[in-house]
C-alpha cells in the first residue's frame, strides 16, 4: 500500500489539470467564408468539424464503444480487465503496446501525454483518466474522443471523417458506414478504405460482429450491413465558389497575427464579399479577357511533342506529359492525335478523346503582333497539327480550341458608404499568377484621373459651365523636348464647357484646367482622395494620367465622389470567430454621412480663377515624375490594423469587450471634399454615360447605358499606346474599378477586329471604353440587380441655372441651345451672352449685300 501511495504521488507530480478539457481547443483548420456564410477556402493539415454530443448518432457511439471500450459506461476511467490483458501481452512480447487503454485513457494520452511507450507514461495516463472521470461526464469524454481521434486521410474527428469518406454529415451515417469509421482509429493508414479496401472491409465486418455480440444491433441488422459494399470516395471540403485572391489575403493576415496557430485553432474568418458579386466579378473578368484574347489571334500550340516525320507517342506517354499541367478556368490541356481539314482529334489528361471541328478553330487567326492578325482559317489542319500540345475548352456542348491569355486584369468593387469590399479579382487565374493586381499593381491611370483634377478646379472656383479651348497645345522650353498633348481621337472642337470636356475626355482641356489651378495645387488636392503622395507626378502630364495607382486606390478615390465627399477606408475582413462560437474580432467601419450634406466640414473658396494664362505652361516643382521604387500600393489597407490585439476583444461566450465599438454610435469617415463639389462632380460623371440630352455629343462611357439606370456614372481611362485601360464608375452606392493590361509593361493592348469571326468587321484600338467598360457592365448588371436607383440629395447651396450651351452664360430663354446646369451658390453666371450684330444691308430695291 505504501509503495502504491508513493508511486501515485511520484507519477502525479506535474500532471496537468484535467479541467482544462472543459475548454479545450481542438486542432481545427481555418475557414475563410463570405459575408453570407459560404465557404471560400480552408487552411490547415488536419480537417476537423467538431460536433456536440447531440449531433453524434447513437449508431456511431455504439460502434465506437463496441470496438474500443465495451465497458465504457461501467468503469471509472481504467478497466482492470484491459490492463491485465495489456500486461500479459507486454510481458510475453517483451515490450508494452497500446492495448488495454479505455476511451478515457486515450483522451488523456492524446491531450496531455507523449506517444512514448513506457510503464511510467501508462501510469500517468491512468491517473489522468481517473481524474477525468471525476470531473467530466461520460458524454463529455466520448465527445472529446470522437472529435479528437485520427481517422486517416487528414480527417480528424467523426464529423470530418463522415464527410471525407462518405460526403455526408455524421448524423446521416448508416450502420455499415458507422462501423467502418469506428474501425479506422486503431490503424488509420493500414485500414484506409480508399487505399486498402479489402483490409477496411474485414475491419468493418469485425466491428459489426462486436456490435452484434454486445447487443447493439440485431442479427438481421448485422446480416444486412455485412453485405453492403464500402461505397467510399475521397471528399474534400466543398468550396462554394472561387475567390482565391481574397482567401490568400485573409490567410496571410491570420498567419501574420497568429502564426501556425492560424491553421489549427479553428478560426472562422468572415470576409465582406458575397457569393453573388464575386461570381459575377469572376465571370466578367474571365469572359472579357477571353474575348480580347480571341480578337488578337492564336499564338500557336503550347509545345510540339513530336513532329510529323517522327514516331507518334503512345497514349501512356501522352498522358504522362499532360499530367504536368492543370486546367485553368475550364481551359484544359490536350494533345492532338489526329487532324484533317474538317476536324481534329485530341486526347485529354483523363484519357477521354474529343473532336474539334472547324467551328471550334474558326476564331484562330494567326497572331502576328498586338496590332495585327492573320486571316480567318478555312481548315482545321491549318491550325492544329498532330503531336501538338494545345489548350481546349467546352463551349455550348462542343469542344473548341483555346489558349491561356497573356493579358491580365483586375476588378475591385466597394460599398462607397462604408468601405465594404463586395468583390475582388486579382488576376485571370490565381494558379497561373498569385500577384494580386487589384491591390498591388501600380499602373498609370490615364484619363481616369480627370474627375479628381476637375474636382480640384471646382473647389478653386471653376464651374461645369466654364469655357476652355479644345485646341492643340504645344510647349517648348529651352533645352527640353517639344510636348504636344493630343486628344484621342485627335479631334478638336474649339471652346467647350468643362462638362463636355470631361464627358468626352478632352485631353487638351484637362491640361488647360491644370494650368488654371496650378500643378502643385492639383497634386496636393489628389491626396484628399487617399492617393499616396509618392505616386503623384508634379508635371503637366499629371493632367493626362501619368500618375500611377492601384485599382484599389482608384476605387477608394471614386468612392469619395460617389458618397458625398467622404474618404472611407476599404475593408475585407468583417469578423473573426472561433469554430465553436464566439467572436474575437468585429470590424467597425467608418461611414459616409449622407445626411450631413450641409455640414461645415468643407473648405470655402470664393476666389475666382484667372483663366488668362491657360495657354502658358505652368512651373512644375520638384521631380517631374516620381521614382518607381517609391511608389506605394497600400494593399494592407483592406486588412485590420496589425497593431490591434485580439486577446479578449470578445470572449468565447460572445460577450463584447471594451476594444470593440459597442455603443451603436456611428464613426464617420473624414469629409475631404465639400458635399456641393461632390454632388456636382457626381452629376458630371453621369454625363459621361448619358451625354447631351439633345444628342449633340456622346460621353465616352455611353456603353454603360445598357444598364438602363440613371444613377450610374463613370470614367474611362487609356494610357499611351494602350498599355493600361481602365473603367471606374458607380451605381447606387457601389463603386467598381476595372483594369486590364499586360504584366509586361513593354506590351500594348493594340488593336483588332471587333468581331473575330468576321473578316469585314472594323478594326479598333483597345481602350478604356471598348475593353474595360464591357467588364464593368457585365459585373454591375448583376451587382445592381434588385438594387433601387439612388436619388442624390441636392445640397441647399447648390442651385440649378439655365445656361447657354455655347457660352456657359445665362440663357435668355429656353430652347435647344440651352441647358440646366448646377452651380454652388455664388459661382453661377451673372451675364447673358452678347448677341452678334447683323452684317447685311438691304437697298431700296430689296437687294441684300454684306456690309463688310
Amino acid at each position: 500500500m505504501v509503495i502504491a501511495i508513493v508511486g501515485y504521488f511520484y507519477y502525479s507530480k506535474d500532471l496537468p489539470d484535467v479541467l482544462q478539457l472543459k475548454d479545450v481547443r481542438l486542432q481545427t483548420p481555418m475557414q475563410v467564408l463570405s459575408s453570407d456564410g459560404e465557404l471560400i477556402a480552408t487552411f490547415g493539415e488536419r480537417r476537423r468539424m467538431p460536433l456536440k454530443y447531440e449531433d453524434i448518432p447513437p449508431v456511431m457511439l455504439h460502434a465506437v464503444i463496441a470496438t474500443e471500450d465495451s465497458r465504457f459506461y461501467e468503469h471509472y476511467g481504467v478497466d482492470p480487465v484491459g490492463i491485465l490483458r495489456s500486461l500479459y501481452i507486454g510481458l510475453k512480447q517483451g515490450s508494452f503496446s497500446q492495448g488495454g487503454s479505455t476511451i478515457t485513457q486515450q483522451v488523456a494520452k492524446n491531450f496531455f501525454l507523449t506517444p512514448e511507450k513506457s510503464i511510467g507514461r501508462k501510469i500517468r495516463e491512468m491517473i489522468l483518466a481517473i481524474r477525468m472521470e471525476k470531473e467530466l461526464s461520460k458524454e463529455e469524454i466520448i465527445v472529446l474522443y470522437l472529435n479528437m481521434i485520427n481517422f486517416g486521410s487528414r480527417a480528424y474527428g467523426i464529423g470530418s471523417a463522415a464527410y471525407t469518406f462518405f460526403g455526408k454529415q455524421a448524423d446521416e451515417l448508416t450502420l455499415s458506414q458507422a462501423a467502418l469509421l469506428a474501425g479506422l482509429p486503431n490503424a488509420p493508414s493500414a485500414y484506409n478504405p480508399i487505399s486498402y479496401p479489402e483490409k477496411a472491409l474485414a475491419r468493418r465486418n469485425w466491428v459489426l460482429y462486436r456490435m452484434l455480440g454486445q447487443d447493439f444491433i440485431t442479427k438481421e441488422q448485422y446480416e444486412q450491413a455485412i453485405i453492403e459494399p464500402l461505397n467510399v470516395k475521397y471528399h474534400v471540403p466543398k468550396i462554394s465558389f472561387s475567390a482565391p485572391y481574397v482567401a490568400e489575403m485573409a490567410r496571410q493576415f491570420m498567419y501574420d497575427k497568429f502564426g501556425e496557430k492560424a491553421y489549427t485553432d479553428g478560426y472562422k474568418v468572415y470576409t465582406t464579399i458575397s457569393k453573388l458579386d464575386q461570381v459575377a466579378a469572376t465571370d466578367a473578368i474571365h469572359d472579357n479577357i477571353i474575348n480580347y484574347d480571341m480578337r488578337h489571334g492564336y499564338h500557336g500550340p503550347e509545345k510540339t511533342l513530336w513532329k510529323p516525320d517522327e514516331q507518334a507517342w503512345d497514349e501512356n506517354k501522352i498522358l504522362s506529359a499532360l499530367n504536368r499541367y492543370m486546367c485553368y478556368n475550364e481551359i484544359c490541356p490536350a494533345v492532338a492525335i489526329g487532324a484533317t481539314p474538317t476536324q481534329a482529334t485530341a486526347l485529354l489528361s483523363n484519357g477521354n478523346k474529343i473532336t474539334i471541328t472547324l467551328d471550334g478553330v474558326k476564331w484562330a487567326r494567326t497572331y502576328i503582333n498586338d496590332n495585327l492578325q492573320g486571316p480567318l482559317p478555312t481548315t482545321v489542319s491549318s491550325v492544329i497539327n498532330v503531336g501538338q500540345q494545345i489548350w481546349v475548352k467546352k463551349q455550348n456542348e462542343q469542344w473548341v480550341l483555346s489558349q491561356i491569355p497573356s493579358i491580365n486584369g483586375s476588378l475591385i468593387s466597394i460599398n462607397a458608404d462604408n468601405g465594404q469590399i463586395k468583390a475582388l479579382i486579382g488576376g485571370f487565374n490565381y494558379n497561373i499568377s498569385k500577384f494580386n493586381r487589384a491591390t498591388q499593381a501600380i499602373r498609370q491611370i490615364g484619363s481616369t484621373i480627370k474627375p479628381f483634377i476637375y474636382t480640384a478646379a471646382l473647389d478653386k472656383g471653376l464651374t461645369m459651365s466654364t469655357i476652355l479651348n479644345d485646341a492643340p497645345i504645344m510647349r517648348s522650353n529651352a533645352g527640353s523636348d517639344v510636348w504636344r498633348p493630343k486628344n484621342s481621337p485627335a479631334v478638336y472642337q474649339g471652346p467647350l464647357r468643362l462638362r463636355v470636356g470631361l464627358s468626352t475626355s478632352k485631353n487638351v482641356m484637362m491640361v488647360r484646367t491644370l494650368r488654371a489651378i496650378g500643378v502643385d495645387y492639383a497634386a496636393d488636392y489628389l491626396e484628399r482622395f487617399g492617393f499616396p503622395r509618392d505616386n503623384i507626378s508634379r508635371h503637366e502630364s499629371l493632367a493626362l494620367g501619368s500618375a500611377s495607382f492601384t485599382p484599389l486606390q482608384v476605387a477608394r478615390a471614386y468612392s469619395v465622389i460617389a458618397n458625398g465627399g467622404y474618404l472611407i477606408t476599404p475593408y475585407l475582413i468583417d469578423r473573426i470567430e472561433y469554430s465553436e462560437g464566439g467572436i474575437i474580432y468585429q470590424h467597425t467601419p467608418e461611414i459616409a454621412c449622407r445626411n450631413c450634406i450641409d455640414d461645415d466640414n468643407k473648405k470655402q473658396n470664393d476666389a475666382r480663377i484667372n483663366l488668362d494664362n491657360v495657354e502658358n505652361a505652368t512651373d512644375s516643382s520638384g521631380s517631374d515624375e516620381p521614382e518607381q521604387s517609391k511608389l506605394k500600393a497600400d494593399d494592407n489597407i483592406l486588412l485590420p490594423d496589425s497593431s490591434i490585439s485580439f486577446d479578449g476583444l470578445i470572449n468565447q461566450s460572445g460577450s463584447t469587450a471594451n476594444a470593440v465599438n459597442t455603443n451603436n454610435s456611428n464613426i464617420y469617415a473624414p469629409h475631404v471634399i465639400s458635399s456641393e463639389v461632390a454632388f456636382i462632380m457626381k452629376d458630371a460623371l453621369k454625363s459621361t454615360v448619358w451625354g447631351d440630352p439633345n444628342g449633340l455629343w456622346t460621353g465616352t462611357a455611353w456603353r454603360a447605358k445598357a444598364l438602363g439606370r440613371k444613377d450610374i456614372g463613370g470614367k474611362t481611362g487609356t494610357t499611351n499606346a494602350s498599355k493600361d485601360v481602365w473603367f471606374a464608375g458607380f451605381g447606387s452606392n457601389i463603386v467598381t474599378t476595372i483594369w486590364l493590361g499586360f504584366d509586361d509593361h513593354r506590351r500594348e493592348l493594340g488593336k483588332a477586329r471587333r468581331d473575330p469571326l468576321n473578316n469585314n468587321s472594323y478594326i479598333a484600338a483597345e481602350g478604356g471604353a471598348v475593353t474595360a467598360n464591357p467588364v464593368w457592365n457585365d459585373y454591375m448588371k448583376i451587382a445592381l440587380k434588385d438594387v433601387p436607383e439612388q436619388q442624390d440629395i441636392k445640397p441647399s447651396s447648390v442651385i440649378s441655372v439655365l445656361i447657354d450651351k455655347k457660352t456657359g452664360l445665362l440663357a435668355p430663354q429656353t430652347g435647344t441651345d440651352t441647358i440646366m446646369e448646377y452651380f454652388i451658390l455664388g459661382t453661377e453666371p451673372t451675364k447673358y451672352p452678347t448677341k452678334e450684330a447683323g452684317t447685311k444691308v438691304t437697298d431700296d430695291q430689296g437687294n441684300t449685300s454684306e456690309l463688310f
